[in-house]
Order: structure tokens, then C-alpha cells, then sequence
């Protein structure tokens, strides 16, 4: 039975209302600050942490509740006497119920203008002890967090004047999520602000509900949509939906896939159509419009039903040319409004509009896998701090900038991997085989003719010099890989004799998931 409960929130929505009928139900309230204040103004009968722990608030309000007279009777177990008699010795009473949320830790640091300062004094520490408290003694003291259980707790005691033992338990365990979001966000933004980036020993993260998804990569697959509290700028989380049904598993991971690739082309403007997550179309020019023209005329069937990513404003020409194949997501900084009417035509087309969305920045990328969980740095790094020639003869000017436009597209691959380009266009890419003379035989018939004059890059070294041969034979003229095979004299002197230039990275790209 409910006696007495400890009201003490920063989210105000609906206490007044709760307070009025706890009071109705003969329950005394204790509060504290601001709380308290905002009851007695609506004519609710309060009663003072002071008055509970004979003992005035300190320290600018930082110590309140932290007292015997408040911990003793949230921890105090009904059916243990002594524990009972301890308080009548202490003259203490218990209490039932604490209906308690936190200051908004997480509200002031996403605030524009934050202080260190400011962030420091929102971390809340009687909240968390009270709730901790009550929640570890869950079987007699109901704890609420959320105001979305106000009506849960609020029925149950209308309608059997107690709260059950299942809600009561169902209560602490959201106490217990909660605190630890609460101390993760702290410990993550302390982390920041020391500027480590190390692997802990311990990993603790935050992440936030964005969405249910209909269905995972599969139909039969339940999924959901987690965003990080301060999202990378120019990150999928912080786009605009502007048209179209909801995004699935595979439309998140696919456009994903897209914004990566996208990245890497910040210089010029640039389309990126993806399918599977792997490149099916690149390209470069001077305008979206004639850049869009040539990605989908590189490989006019694998974009049917891909995702496309633009690094600049689509225009009216472009929306056009979009229009009139099946597209399944299209983003970008903006869209003229020419460019709109036409789009928001078709009824399952998504449109979304993302800022900074050449953003790129360092960071950590998580994988998860049964049992445990893989983190590693994100892949920003291009190439080494030197490129190597290898071979008799020089790259032009021309395909070195082709080989460098290649290689971004491997890079964001599937593993193993062959990206075949000429004119800064992605003509042809060959992904994930677990052989690397297939990667570019699939992609040399994928390709035909257009594969002759173009350039060629491998996400890892050639282990042998058939990747060579068959690339003289399908009219490359260009190669880069990593090197680093203790084959790589067979693959050098494979180009010399073909006449093909070949430059080594110095940095390898696997791209397995």
C-alpha cells in the first residue's frame, strides 16, 4: 500500500495531475525545489525534504536528499524486523513510491553554446541514488522514471490500492537502464573532453531509439533503428525525410553505404548509385545533371531499384533523369523545387536532404557478432603518404586521375574487389569473391567494351600475375593496388611487358561487412 511517495522532477509533463490524485487517495507527498513549488502552486499539500531529514538543503541545492531520513526509508525491506525496527529506532519513516527523473544531462550538452561548466552541474547525483535505492528495493517501494508509466502505476491503485510485483519489477528495470544511459552519456562526454579515443577495458555505449523498422534484411527478421546521441555531422541519423514511406533495414544500410562512398568524392560533384551495398555506379563532372547521366549509362541495370547519393543540390535535370527509372532512395544537400514537384511524383521513391554531407570526420565503426562485438576506427585514410610507380612506364596525367577515382571506389567494396574506371565514371566493379581473378573477370564481362582504355583497382595486392594478364587482355591500361605480395615482381614485370603502368598505395582496403 502506497503511503507516502518523493516527487522530485526536471520533466514536469503530467506531475501536477498525478500528484492531485495521489493526494486524492490519502497519499502524503514529500518534495523538493522546483517540484515542490510547482505542486504547491496548483494547490497540492507538500511536505519538504527538510521537514524529513531535519536537515536544510546545501551547496546551491547539490545536496538534498542524500540523508538517512530519505535512503534508510526507500531501503528499508518491509519483511525483515529488523530492518523495521531500525527505522521506529531512527524515527524514520518508509516510503512507498518516488516518482523521480533526472536534470537533463543529455538536453544541456546537445544545446548549442553548452559551457563544460553548465554540463557539470546537470549531472544529477541524488536522483540516481534515490532511484538506484528505490529500485533495488523494488518488491516494497514502486519507482517511477518515465512518465509514460504514470497511467500503468495510476490504474493499479485505483482499481487494487497497491502497485503489482510485475510492474513494480518492470519499473526498476527501466530505473536501471536508465541510470546506466544517464552515466554512459557522462562518461562519453567526459571522454570527449579529454580528447581520448583509446579502446576502454570496459565498453559502455549510447545509443537512442530513431525508429522501428518493418522488418530486418529479411521479412522473417524483427529490426530497429539506433542513432548515436550527437550524431557525426553529414551522418544518415541527421537527414530530412521529405517524401515517401518509411526507410527499411536495407534502405538505411544501403544509403549508408552511399553517404561513405560519397565522402571520398568532396572535390567535384559527384553521383554515387549503390545496390547491396556495393558501388554500382560513380561518377564526376561538372554539373549533377551530366554527372547523374554518365553513372547510370555505366551500368543502366544494376541501379534499377539502388539508392542515390549526391554531394550537390538536385536540380530540375536531374530529378528528370531520376524520374524515370525506379530509384528506392535518393539523398542530398537540397533540391531545387523544380526538382521536388518532379520527384514527390512518384509515390515509393524516398527523398531525403541531409546537411554537411560532405562532412567526413574520424571515428569508430562497430560490428556486432555472436557472442561479442568488433570495433575499429573508422576507414577515412586514402592512400599512403607516397605513391609508388613500380613500372617502366608512368600513368598519364589522365589515369592517374582515373586511378585515384578507381581506387576510391574499391575501397567501399566488398572484398574481394575490382573497380574498373575511365573519365572519372565507375564503368565496371566486380565485389566480394573469394577469388581476386574473379573480382576481375566479373567485372571485365560486366563491363565489355567499355572496360578497354579504362584503369583498374584492387582493394589488396595481386598474389599472382593472372589479375595482370587478364587485365592487358581486357585493354587496361592502369593499375593500382596496395603491393606488398611476395609475388609483386611477377605482377611488375607482367605490366612491363604489357606495357600497363602500375602504382602501389601502401594501403590496403578490405571491406568485409
Amino acid at each position: 500500500m502506497i503511503k507516502r511517495a518523493l516527487i522530485s522532477v526536471s520533466d514536469k509533463t503530467g506531475i501536477v495531475d498525478v500528484a492531485r490524485e495521489l493526494e486524492e487517495m490519502g497519499v502524503e507527498i514529500i518534495s523538493t525545489g522546483g517540484t515542490k513549488k510547482t505542486l504547491e502552486e496548483e494547490g497540492i499539500k507538500v511536505i519538504s525534504v527538510e521537514e524529513v531529514t531535519g536537515f536544510p538543503e546545501c551547496l546551491n541545492g547539490r545536496v538534498k536528499t542524500l540523508h538517512p531520513g530519505v535512503m534508510a526509508g526507500l531501503l528499508a525491506k518491509r519483511d525483515n524486523e529488523e530492518h523495521m525496527q531500525h527505522l521506529f529506532d531512527l524515527s524514520i519513516e518508509p516510503i512507498d513510491m518516488i516518482i523521480v527523473n533526472l536534470y537533463p544531462f543529455k538536453n544541456t550538452i546537445l544545446r548549442e553554446g553548452c559551457t563544460f561548466e553548465e554540463a557539470i552541474e546537470n549531472i544529477d547525483i541524488g536522483g540516481p541514488t534515490m532511484l538506484r535505492a528505490a529500485a533495488k528495493n523494488f518488491q516494497d517501494v514502486a519507482v517511477v522514471i518515465d512518465p509514460n508509466d504514470y497511467d500503468v502505476v495510476l490504474g493499479e491503485l485505483r482499481e487494487n490500492g497497491e502497485v503489482s510485483y510485475d510492474t513494480k519489477l518492470n519499473l526498476a528495470k527501466k530505473v536501471f537502464m536508465s541510470t546506466s544511459y544517464y552515466d554512459t552519456l557522462i562518461a562519453s562526454y567526459l571522454r570527449e573532453q579529454v580528447g581520448d579515443d583509446s579502446y576502454p577495458e570496459t565498453l559502455t555505449l549510447c545509443y537512442d531509439k530513431a525508429q522501428d523498422l518493418r522488418y530486418g534484411e529479411n521479412p522473417h527478421q524483427d529490426a530497429v533503428f539506433y542513432k548515436e546521441v550527437r550524431p557525426m555531422k553529414g551522418s544518415l541519423p541527421l537527414s530530412k525525410q521529405l517524401h515517401g514511406k518509411e526507410l527499411s533495414y536495407n534502405n538505411i544500410n544501403d544509403t549508408n553505404g552511399a553517404l561513405e562512398i560519397l565522402k571520398e568524392y568532396s572535390d567535384e560533384p559527384t553521383i554515387v548509385a549503390v545496390k547491396h551495398a556495393n558501388p554500382c555506379g560513380i561518377a564526376s563532372d561538372v554539373s549533377i545533371a551530366v554527372a547523374f547521366k554518365k553513372c547510370y549509362e555505366a551500368d543502366p541495370q544494376s541501379i534499377f531499384g539502388g539508392i542515390i547519393a549526391s554531394n550537390e543540390e538536385i536540380d530540375e535535370e536531374t530529378a528528370l533523369q531520376i524520374s524515370n527509372i525506379f530509384i528506392e532512395v535518393v539523398v542530398a544537400p537540397s533540391y531545387t523545387e523544380e526538382a521536388l514537384k518532379i520527384l514527390t511524383k512518384k509515390k515509393n521513391i524516398r527523398i531525403l536532404q541531409l546537411d554537411d554531407i560532405k562532412h567526413n570526420q574520424e571515428g569508430k565503426d562497430i560490428k556486432k557478432v555472436m557472442g561479442g562485438l568488433l570495433m575499429q576506427a573508422r576507414d577515412t585514410k586514402l592512400l599512403s603518404d607516397e605513391l609508388k610507380v613500380v613500372t617502366k612506364r608512368q600513368p598519364t596525367n589522365k589515369e592517374m586521375q582515373d586511378l585515384i577515382f578507381s581506387w576510391k571506389a574499391v575501397k567501399h567494396t566488398k572484398s574481394n574487389a575490382i573497380s574498373i574506371a575511365k573519365d572519372k565514371i565507375l564503368v565496371a566493379n566486380g565485389p566480394g569473391q573469394v577469388s581476386r581473378i574473379w573480382a576481375l573477370e566479373n567485372a571485365v564481362k560486366q563491363g565489355g567494351e567499355r572496360v578497354k582504355g579504362a584503369v583498374l583497382a584492387s582493394d589488396a595486392f595481386f598474389p599472382f600475375d593472372d589479375c595482370v594478364k587478364a587485365a592487358y587482355e581486357a585493354g587496361i591500361t592502369a593499375i593500382i593496388q596496395p603491393g606488398g605480395s611476395i609475388r609483386d615482381e611477377d605482377s611488375i614485370k607482367a605490366c612491363n611487358e604489357y606495357g600497363i603502368a602500375m602504382v602501389f598505395t601502401g594501403v590496403r582496403h578490405f571491406k568485409h561487412s
